[in-house]
């Protein structure tokens, strides 16, 4: 049986809904400005923003290049004028106010803190990122939050991933384990830095590429069973 102590958890999608986060923040923001929300003006940002953060994985945009653009580009798709910064801020001020958990993610945060060192690693924005770990009651359990902004890079960078590991004490690489639904971050960055990794993956997609995660896993709670038995470990990279 492998003998883990160090978790790196993913934020977005892997312990928090953010799908449902934005279900809120997005109207929210479009009502406050008296702006349509239609199913076409959502698809349109939906695009653009996935572009965005696709080109800042792969370190094409910066984040503040992100956070200007992404509302400004929707917006004058459809002809408008907006100060896309100005949105991009609030917009992300509702985005804090959701308190939506990927099932069982509190209650298996709360099983491991005793047992593990555990720690976020994220490529949010710091503030907003802080903001929801505090809001949902999550930050008390970590011993380290990690976001891109503040490492000044992002996974799957092995910048990013270098930073983290120089700034938790006692690290081991033969000890960490890296869960995350985002293949591409997660992943292949996790891969490449030389540490095991577990796919959050409940919808049961084909990895896009040849790399191999450690783990596979549908529902946050079968990771418990990977800490116990090491039966479950697939091919390794």
């Amino acid at each position: 049986m492998k003998d883990y102590q160090f978790l790196l958890f993913d934020l977005d999608d892997t312990l928090l809904d953010f799908k449902a986060a934005e279900k809120i923040a997005l109207p929210k923001l479009f009502e406050a400005h008296q702006l349509p929300l239609t199913p076409q003006i959502e698809s349109v940002y939906r695009e653009i923003n996935s572009n965005l953060w696709r080109l800042l994985e792969e370190g094409l945009v910066t984040r503040e290049e992100l956070m200007q653009t992404r509302f400004g580009k929707t917006f004058e798709y459809f002809g408008y004028e907006v100060d896309g910064r100005a949105l991009d801020a609030e917009y992300r001020g509702y985005l804090t106010e959701s308190k939506v958990f990927v099932e069982g993610a509190m209650e298996l945060i709360q099983t491991l803190a005793p047992q593990y060192d555990l720690y976020i690693t994220s490529n949010g924005l710091a503030d907003t990122q802080m903001k929801r770990l505090q809001v949902t009651g999550l930050a008390p359990y970590f011993k380290g939050i990690f976001v891109s902004e503040n490492t000044g890079y992002q996974k799957p960078m092995k910048q990013f991933f270098d930073y983290v590991f120089d700034h938790i004490p006692n690290f081991d690489l033969n000890k960490a384990l890296i869960i995350g639904d985002s293949y591409s971050a997660d992943i292949i960055g996790g891969a490449r830095a030389g540490i095991d990794t577990c796919w959050l993956n409940p919808m049961y997609v084909a990895p896009p590429q040849s790399i191999v995660s450690t783990y596979e896993i549908s529902r946050l709670d079968q990771l418990l069973s990977i800490l116990k038995n090491e039966s479950h470990l697939k091919s390794t990279v």
